[in-house]
């Protein structure tokens, strides 16, 4: 109980001269009666909130962006009107920086016996969940002068889910892949896919196409059209050691590898194919098996959204053994980790050829574009400085990628926006060359 009123108190009496002032608050109050007795008043006819009915309802879910409403229903039991100032405190990554306290706090009147909600509207800045902690409510009297202060937990939890922002490119995604699949005009021939169906030849088509016998049955040129093969086996791998923790302008690299392995599963579940997830530092920290494609992305984003980088240097031969147990027949291993120099060389490098000679392995990576613009720079020493410091970065990177490349890895390097189309689009490269 907080005496809140007392400077009010103290304000009012520095008015009386000095000369009547008596010692001790008994002089004081004897000299001001009618004051005392309106702050007594005031104190007994402030609602208690020990004994308030306190329930929570709303969002139990959100994408990172996205706003959740939580209602807080107060419910006073006691025969006085309830008038509070209340803080709904949630952990302060519930909202954008600068708005928690407009956010959070609330002023409400409760009638006796009745029951009225208050809304408390989060914006959470990261992933994961956010727990309510404390309601506190300070329940003053009709005067004002004196408050009642309370605390209560209202347990809530909301989840805050990846963005998958990249969902936007699925559309002309999809496009791509009804082309590929020879569910359109536009049929392609691949290397080892299955084949289709045969129509007509056209000028321009590849001759080694025609079907002979075909032909020889029918006045006209037959050949053959090709869909890639469905039912394949993708395991996307999420590294998830210190490199993932890197900001790359305002988020980690890991939620940029999460976007982009949406827009693959999404994909790719929409092919045919069977995708699976695993997340990996020094041990398993997500495993998705298994799954429907109806069922792939709810799975899948429930797996991502509590996974955080693990501020330690990832363990490659436990990954590959990991992976090859995941996959035991040939797959395509869609590896998201760092193209830095010495995690690649001294990690990954000495046990590739475990993943290639089985395994069709493609692996991306995000670039900061702060390097890009850095490499341009100009106009005084400090502009050039960063400039060189920017290409000399930028060759180790090349220099890495087509050290991997010359494993046989498809290497994807791109900047958080473009790494998952980019993705996308090597894996229709590599379902439409028949390498799946």
């Amino acid at each position: 109980m907080a005496l809140t009123g007392r400077a009010a108190l103290i304000a009012a009496l520095g008015s009386i001269p000095i000369g009547i002032w008596e010692p001790g608050w008994t002089g004081i109050l004897a000299v001001n009666a009618p004051l005392a007795v309106a702050c007594a008043c005031d104190f007994a006819l402030a609602a208690p909130v020990r004994r308030l009915g306190l329930t929570r309802s709303g969002d139990t879910s959100a994408r990172l962006g996205e706003t959740a409403d939580v209602t807080l229903t107060v419910t006073n039991p006691s025969g006085r009107p309830l008038r509070a100032h209340i803080r709904d405190a949630w952990p302060p990554s519930s909202w954008q920086p600068g708005t928690e306290v407009e956010a959070s706090r609330h002023r409400l009147t409760v009638p006796a016996g009745e029951r009225r909600r208050l809304t408390t509207r989060l914006r959470p800045t990261r992933r994961g969940d956010r727990q309510a902690d404390r309601v506190t409510f300070r329940s003053y009297g009709p005067l004002g002068l004196f408050s009642r202060q309370g605390t209560h937990k209202v347990p809530w939890t909301v989840r805050v889910l990846p963005p998958f922002t990249s969902r936007k490119h699925l559309p002309a995604k999809l496009a791509r892949l009804r082309e590929l699949d020879g569910r359109t005009s536009v049929l392609t021939r691949g290397e080892g896919t299955e084949f289709d169906s045969l129509r007509e030849y056209v000028p321009g088509d590849d001759t080694r196409s025609i079907d002979w016998r075909a032909t020889a049955r029918q006045t006209s040129v037959a050949v053959r059209t090709w869909r890639p093969e469905r039912d394949r086996h993708i395991l996307v791998v999420l590294d998830t050691g210190r490199t993932s923790a890197g900001r790359v302008g305002d988020a980690p690299r890991l939620d940029a590898s999460m976007d982009a392995a949406l827009l693959l599963a999404a994909l790719a579940s929409r092919a045919g194919d069977r995708v699976d997830l695993l997340a990996y530092d020094r041990g398993v920290r997500a495993l998705v098996q298994g799954r429907t494609a109806k069922d792939l992305l709810p799975a899948l984003v429930g797996a991502m959204t509590t996974l955080e980088p693990e501020l330690v240097e990832t363990n490659a031969r436990g990954l590959t053994a990991t992976a090859l147990r995941t996959a035991p027949r040939r797959s395509l291993i869609v590896l998201l980790t760092s193209l830095d120099a010495a995690p690649i060389e001294e990690g990954l490098m000495p046990v590739l050829p475990q993943l290639t000679q089985r395994h069709t392995v493609l692996l991306a990576s995000v670039a900061d574009p702060q390097i890009a613009r850095m490499a341009t720079a100009r106009g005084n020493t400090d502009a050039i400085y960063e400039a060189a410091a920017a290409a000399q970065a930028q060759t180790e990177r090349d220099r890495t990628a087509e050290q991997l490349r010359r494993h046989g890895v498809t290497v994807v390097d791109a900047t958080p926006d473009d790494l998952a189309p980019a993705l996308a689009d090597a894996y229709l490269a590599l379902k439409a060359a028949g390498r799946l």
